[in-house]
């Protein structure tokens, strides 16, 4: 599995149409969509699936008077239940040996533990890709989404206790176990094991509102600054355990903390914002934004991270009260 920042053949999407999943009006929520496709459509194509034929007509209608690059688009009509792709949708691999390949595994998602069977149904759509793509397509077997891993593409991966080691994935199955079926379908020799993720955040602690690669050996940690705050000592114990890691080489890893958005609430209820589920495109590197003074200082320093690419602040506001943000919504398509 290649890091993110490596060059893109496509970036997949899921265009809103289940207006149960929102507190917004459907509309609002496409418009982050919208402004996602106009960003990331400047470097690469962008691949959307709808439901149907309105569904299509009507992505079309919205994102062409945005003003984005409709030439740099395919749609295809896979329907799906709601937006979360990355965890549904394939993980997209690549093989150099015998001439460059790009395949796909297919995971077995079971809605973050069963927690919404209504979405079961979505666990089909990364098989139904590759047979549009014709890709290679591979069954690994086990229960996972594409949100509780992390690689940097030279061997080590990153996820947390709490997700992949929750009795609602693979109770039969031990962390070597687990380990055993990464190496063999992600390429990866080393890992490192975070602990438990933030207040709210119904998949059970996802490595991407936690700790993301930015370059092979450099992480972004979120960390909470407020010591008063919920997410202080699990976050706080993350970072310490990331500035202990090692990577795949044995060298040390170098570990910039990440402020957090405060507190992010929905009907007295505390929503799962974090600032590390950016996506790192071609072009652009689109930051979540949750109307909190750390927006922009998350924006500089991402910014100074990649210097060749395009940082877009995203509001996110909308998009949180269905418990994701970003990285949630977009997966990567490496190029061959």
């Amino acid at each position: 599995m290649p890091a993110e920042w490596v060059p893109h053949e496509a970036t997949w999407l899921a265009w809103p149409q289940n207006p149960e999943a929102w507190s917004d009006p459907l509309e609002v929520v496409q418009g982050v969509w919208v402004q996602m496709v106009r960003a990331l459509s400047e470097g690469e194509k962008i691949c959307l699936l709808v439901n149907n034929e309105g569904a299509e007509k009507d992505a079309i209608a919205k994102i062409g008077a945005a003003g984005a690059d409709l030439g740099k688009m395919a749609i295809a009509r896979i329907p799906t239940v709601d937006v979360w792709i990355r965890d549904y949708g394939p993980t997209f691999i690549t093989r150099k040996q015998g001439g460059d390949k790009v395949g796909l595994n297919n995971w077995v998602f079971n809605a973050w533990g069963r927690k919404y069977d209504t979405y079961l149904d979505d666990d089909s759509v990364a098989g139904k890709i590759a047979t549009l793509l014709q890709l290679p397509i591979f069954e690994p077997g086990l229960i996972l989404e594409g949100g509780s891993i992390e690689v940097n593409g030279f061997g080590t991966c990153m996820s947390t206790n709490q997700c992949l080691l929750n009795p609602n994935r693979n109770p039969h199955l031990r962390r070597d176990d687990i380990e055993r079926t990464l190496r063999d379908h992600l390429g990866v020799r080393h890992f490192i094991w975070l602990d438990h993720g933030i207040l709210g955040d119904d998949t059970d602690g996802h490595i991407d509102n936690l700790a993301r690669f930015v370059n092979p050996t450099t992480v972004l940690c979120a960390l909470e600054e407020n010591p008063k705050d919920e997410n202080y000592p699990s976050l706080r114990k993350n970072y310490e355990l990331l500035q202990g890691a090692k990577d795949q080489d044995g060298a040390g890893l170098n570990v910039i903390p990440l402020p957090m958005p405060g507190r992010v609430m929905s009907q007295g209820t505390r929503l799962p914002a974090s600032y590390t589920n950016f996506y790192i495109g071609n072009e652009a590197v689109l930051v979540p934004q949750y109307r909190h003074p750390n927006d922009r200082r998350v924006v500089e320093l991402l910014s100074s991270l990649f210097p060749e690419r395009k940082v877009v602040g995203i509001d996110c506001s909308p998009l949180i009260h269905g418990q994701g943000a970003i990285h949630c919504v977009t997966q990567q398509q490496p190029a061959p």
